[in-house]
């Protein structure tokens, strides 16, 4: 995983502006994302003992969360590591970033199909139903992290595909959030599209221009929710759903 600033924030008073409000967005960012994941987990995974809650079903839930949990504490990392110029440093972990991106998607697609067998789905929408939401996030995620990779050399591409490749996956957490509860999937989708929007806003108006990164990575993440909202009770997801599980 990697995270540069653009070359032209390297010289001059407009690009010192702009270094430094690339440094408190993307820390701003990083550490809104890490925050999220702790909270909407902090009751099921992170304190747990203290909470009460049921233990996990099983290890493979266990190392999904250290690796989403390691994602996010990598990517704060990351942050911090062009924010201080250590830019050798943050091409070495960007390596590591690359395998760990891969055992996330891998790990994360087989703990939602080892769900989906066992019947564990939240309140609401059936299990086979409910298997579209998280493997649409394994989709979606390598996707944004591949325009990320393919764009290392184009900074200011690499590091919007990289944040929404992020953010991409706080549903989950946002969905673990009992003031939201009641509202669903809608209002979970809804919630984190408002995020993402702040963020992307945010971007803009400091650059005055919507970055084309932040306009297509958008509407690939929307697109994926309608397509999932739409298209996880049909008949033929259904048939996919049950095959993947038998």
């Amino acid at each position: 995983m990697s995270i540069v600033h653009d070359p032209e924030d390297l010289a001059g008073s407009p690009a010192t502006r702009y270094a430094r409000a690339d440094r408190t967005f993307y820390g701003s960012a990083a550490w809104v994302a890490a925050f999220v994941v702790l909270a909407g987990f902090a009751p099921t995974y992170y304190l747990k003992a203290h909470f009460g809650t049921p233990p996990l079903p099983s290890g493979l839930v266990h190392l999904h969360g250290l690796l989403m949990t390691a994602w996010f504490a990598l990517f704060v990392v990351q942050v911090r590591l062009v924010a201080t110029r250590r830019i050798e440093w943050h091409r070495r972990l960007g390596v590591a970033g690359i395998v760990l991106a891969a055992l996330l998607v891998l790990v994360g697609t087989l703990t939602a199909i080892a769900a989906a067998k066992a019947g564990r789905s939240p309140p609401g929408p059936p299990t086979l139903v409910f298997l579209a939401i998280p493997l649409g996030d394994m989709v979606v995620f390598p996707i944004l992290f591949g325009l990320a990779i393919a764009n290392r050399r184009r900074a200011d591409y690499h590091k919007r595909f990289m944040l929404l490749a992020s953010l991409s996956m706080l549903t989950a957490a946002i969905a673990r959030y009992q003031v939201l509860q009641s509202g669903g999937l809608p209002l979970f989708f809804g919630a984190l599209d408002l995020l993402l929007l702040t963020f992307i806003a945010i971007d803009t108006v400091q650059r005055r221009r919507l970055h084309p990164a932040f306009l297509a990575g958008f509407v690939l993440i929307v697109a994926s929710q309608a397509a999932r909202f739409l298209g996880a009770g049909t008949p033929q997801w259904i048939a996919f759903a049950t095959w993947l599980t038998q």
